[in-house]
């Protein structure tokens, strides 16, 4: 009798958010390598030493990076994110006409250009795209419209909620059959992470936890672009007040268009402030766990915000509009970027723990994923 031939997944990561968000199911795909063989396809900003060249963090999660596809620009101007969409997409053509018949699936998750131009370069060659976290609105993000075409281009669709599975199946015109509702994977990261102790941490990143502080996550809003000076220039005098009291923890922006407007603004409070604003290029997952732990709330514009930080019993200040049209729950005030809203958002928050639920968890997400693409072949 032959042996079993394995399932092949191969799965398309191309920053420190999405790899994050992977973890727990990766984790259970390598333990199961009797069923499955894992590859990793690398791209974007994992491989950009600006971006904090976190291709490291895969490695020192202990996975095997099978392929890289280089392409980003590092520059983040309009034509410059549309060029990078033009070179991803041509160096996966080549990748996907060489390597096509390998995968019996390849997972694909959100909503990054680099994402879509990845998979849109895959269409031709019918390649099985098994996309998370579809069916969602971000509203003040083009990665909207990203996300919605990794939606029509994936064969299976495995969602976070009943109420986003509707969605996708109206963006597809599908019955749904091949759409699952699996909740949001980095919840699971947080039943088996490891958190640091406050000395660990400090030693690590030269930040004290015990002294109380805010996290603070911040990108662009790509569909109002010319808005964000004058959004930068807001958030500016916020933190710059807000750091009275509180240290100011700043996760750097992902590479989207105008992102340096706020990398610019966050050197220009830290050479101000230098003993109360830390900047961090890539905390990686167990470091950005610990920090939202031990917070006293998040400030930004964030998914981590919407979907893991109810799980902490940490309440969110959401600025703006790029989450617009997303799920949250009641941990979270949409503010927009305004000096006297925030304060006043923040003077509601502030020494409160939220007690309520996560309505991303979904119980056992990782072990459902795995049961589903085992059903699948």
């Amino acid at each position: 009798m032959g042996s079993v031939r394995k399932i092949v997944i191969g799965v398309l990561t191309s920053s420190r958010a999405d790899f994050g968000i992977y973890l727990p199911l990766l984790n259970e795909i390598k333990k199961d390598d009797s069923t499955f063989e894992l590859k990793l396809i690398v791209f974007g900003t994992h491989l950009s030493k600006y971006h904090g060249h976190t291709k490291t963090e895969i490695l020192a999660s202990g996975f095997h990076i099978d392929y890289e596809i280089p392409g980003l620009l590092l520059t983040d101007d309009k034509e410059s994110i549309a060029t990078s969409f033009s070179i991803v997409s041509n160096k996966f053509a080549a990748f996907w006409s060489n390597y096509k018949e390998v995968f019996d699936y390849v997972l694909c998750l959100g909503d990054r250009f680099e994402m879509a131009a990845a998979v849109a370069s895959g269409i031709p060659f019918n390649l099985r795209f098994v996309h998370f976290h579809g069916g969602e609105t971000t509203l003040g993000a083009i990665d909207n419209i990203y996300r919605h075409f990794i939606t029509l281009a994936s064969t299976i669709h495995l969602v976070s909620t009943d109420q986003f599975k509707k969605r996708v199946t109206e963006i597809t015109g599908s019955d749904g059959r091949n759409c699952f509702v699996v909740g949001s994977l980095s919840i699971a990261n947080l039943r088996d992470a490891k958190i640091l102790k406050p000395l660990e941490f400090k030693q690590k990143w030269n930040i004290d936890l015990i002294e109380k502080f805010i996290l603070v996550t911040v990108h662009p809003e790509t569909v109002a672009a010319e808005k964000n000076l004058q959004f930068a220039d807001e958030l500016f005098k916020i933190l710059e007040y807000l750091s009275k009291e509180w240290q100011i923890v700043i996760t750097m922006p992902n590479a989207d268009t105008d992102g340096t407007v706020f990398r610019e603004m966050f050197h220009r409070l830290k050479n101000q402030h230098s003993n109360k604003i830390h900047l961090i290029e890539n905390f990686g997952t167990v470091s950005y766990f610990t920090c939202l732990k031990y917070a006293d709330f998040l400030l930004g514009n964030t998914s981590s915000g919407i979907i893991e930080a109810a799980s902490f019993g940490k309440y969110v200040i959401n600025l703006g509009d790029r989450q617009k049209g997303r799920l949250a729950g009641e941990n979270v005030l949409t503010i927009p970027f305004n000096f006297d809203k925030v304060i006043e958002g923040v003077k509601k928050i502030s020494g409160k723990e939220y007690s309520g639920e996560n309505i991303y968890y979904k119980e056992n997400s990782p072990q459902q994923v795995i049961q589903i693409l085992k059903s699948l072949i």
